[in-house]
């Protein structure tokens, strides 16, 4: 099972302070009281409401996001391979490039129960699938692969004309407004969950053959028009 799914930036923009990550969009599948529960002053769980629950997922997404910026960052200084940015039509050099891991999430750090963060770093940023410590992880990494694939094509993530682009030059003024909202219409955060409800259905992992990817590369086309 996946908990969750979020891309974020992984090189500095602008508008943040070095080693801050900005979380360009995320979701969580199925419930999520394992997730978010605050403690009373006697140390007693307690629920949360919307509010809560809105702040404190953010604040954990961010945790994760710096996590993974960080590890990043060290496989590709490990590497000593120069930082070359893909253009459109690249997209399956890109992903071959791409760095990859899976990162272990302690109980308590950031959530209130042990997960594994399956990552690929394409580019400037990083799309993350946060699991069940169960879970099958070459079955993670080929679904995220997939995933980051219509992505790049879909979402035109490569190059001087990507959503990506558009928002790293325009994230100051976006993120000092109130309608924050504004971030997910700039990464066509639609396009996203048609992908994810391909994909990743209620945050299941599917096995994917050449028949079904075949399907999907059509429902896809056809959810575009």
């Amino acid at each position: 099972m996946v908990v969750a799914f979020l891309i974020h930036t992984v090189c500095p923009i602008g508008a943040l302070a070095p080693g801050e990550s900005r979380v360009l969009y995320s979701r969580y599948f199925g419930p999520d009281e394992a997730l978010f529960q605050g403690d009373d002053d006697d140390g007693r769980r307690r629920q949360l409401d919307a509010e809560e629950r809105r702040l404190l997922s953010a604040e954990k997404l961010a945790l994760v996001a710096r996590q993974i910026q960080s590890a990043v960052g060290l496989r590709r200084e490990a590497s000593g391979r120069p930082s070359a940015e893909a253009l459109p039509g690249d997209e399956a050099l890109a992903l071959q490039e791409a760095e990859s891991g899976v990162l272990r999430l302690r109980r308590g750090d950031p959530y209130w129960r042990e997960l594994s963060a399956t990552w690929l770093a394409v580019n400037a940023v990083a799309l993350v699938m946060l699991c069940e410590p169960h879970e099958n992880p070459l079955l993670a990494e080929g679904t995220l692969r997939s995933l980051a694939r219509h992505c790049l094509e879909h979402l035109h993530m490569l190059g001087q004309g990507s959503e990506v682009r558009t928002l790293s030059r325009r994230i100051r003024s976006l993120w000092s407004s109130t309608n924050k909202t504004y971030l997910n219409v700039l990464l066509r955060s639609s396009r996203i969950d048609v992908i994810l409800s391909r994909l990743l259905p209620h945050g299941q992992l599917l096995f994917l053959n050449h028949r079904f990817i075949q399907s999907l590369e059509k429902d896809l086309l056809a959810s575009q028009k």
